[in-house]
């Protein structure tokens, strides 16, 4: 298994070049089940990463592209009568597939985003008054601009919650970005992937990212960050006990990509920026400075 998870890492990687780290951040994301946010600017890979892990994990498809005008039963679908049955008959929306790409999420108004809140916690949706469950695996892979950029709609904390990890991808370094200059157009590169994982191995993996140990000691060191956050003043507020599952759980899924049946503390600090840098807000204090929160949290609690 390990050897599957280097060859879709190395096969990723060829395609966005310069980013393993986040490549691999973003496999471990949905080793963990979870779903996963790329925030960045404008043209530096959100959406090709988001191609690429969809092909490399071997899933059914789907692109939404968020924008100011989509309504929820763009997403959901629509019943529309049909003569011949004389019944209103389902048109399943692109909701229905194993992997979303949910293009620049933050384009949509609220109530357009939050068609997404039930598909990503209980992996169904319901339309008109009737639930229906969503393929598995099913993932959303979601891409935002930064708030700041005209046009945009914040996600509410509620909805930002339900994204087990956050990633940004920044400039190329000099090597990776004259490569992409000079070699093949992306767009190419991504239709000739070939599927590394199949969705009976990536369930396979799933199963396995839950039976990686950890121990007692370990657990101590999770809820001791958990309860820094809450009874430090360098904070808003503190993380949630669902964040501490998504801690772990991001954990474990990045120590079997290691090749380890165990957690260390290393892989619990690799994994925390992604999974707290869009729950934690820092105190608007002099004291705290510009100090990143996933950091400062990082440095506050010693390993025991």
């Amino acid at each position: 298994m390990h050897r599957t998870i280097e060859n879709a890492v190395k096969q990723a990687s060829e395609v966005i070049l310069g980013k393993e780290k986040q490549i691999r951040l973003a496999l471990a994301c949905l080793l963990a089940r979870g779903h996963l946010l790329i925030e960045d600017l404008p043209g530096v890979g959100k959406t090709t990463l988001a191609h690429v892990l969809a092909q490399t994990l071997g899933l059914n498809f789907h692109r939404i592209q968020f924008t100011s005008d989509l309504l929820p039963a763009d997403i959901l679908g629509v019943s529309v009568f049909d003569r011949e049955s004389a019944a209103f008959q389902f048109h399943p929306g692109p909701i229905f597939a194993q992997v979303i790409l949910a293009d620049e999420v933050n384009r949509a108004t609220p109530k357009t985003q939050s068609a997404l809140l039930e598909a990503m916690e209980e992996h169904q949706v319901t339309v008109e008054g009737e639930t229906r469950p969503l393929p598995r695996p099913f993932f959303v892979i979601a891409t935002q601009n930064p708030a700041h950029q005209i046009g945009t709609f914040p996600l509410p904390e509620s909805q930002l919650d339900r994204f087990l990890m956050r990633i940004e991808l920044g400039y190329p370094d000099a090597r990776a970005e004259r490569a992409l200059l000079q070699g093949t157009e992306r767009r190419d590169m991504i239709a000739g992937l070939r599927p590394a994982l199949g969705a009976d191995e990536l369930q396979a993996l799933q199963d396995e990212v839950r039976r990686v140990h950890v121990s007692d000691a370990l657990l101590d060191y999770l809820q001791a960050l958990l309860d820094h956050t809450r009874q430090s003043p360098h904070y808003h507020f503190g993380l949630s006990p669902r964040a501490g599952l998504a801690l772990l759980h991001a954990a474990q899924a990045w120590a079997l990509m290691a090749g380890r049946d165990y957690v260390l503390p290393e892989d619990i600090q690799i994994v925390l920026p992604g999974v707290v840098s869009h729950r934690l807000r820092g105190a608007e204090d002099a004291s705290v400075g510009n100090a990143d929160p996933a950091s400062r949290l990082l440095q506050a609690v010693a390993v025991p």
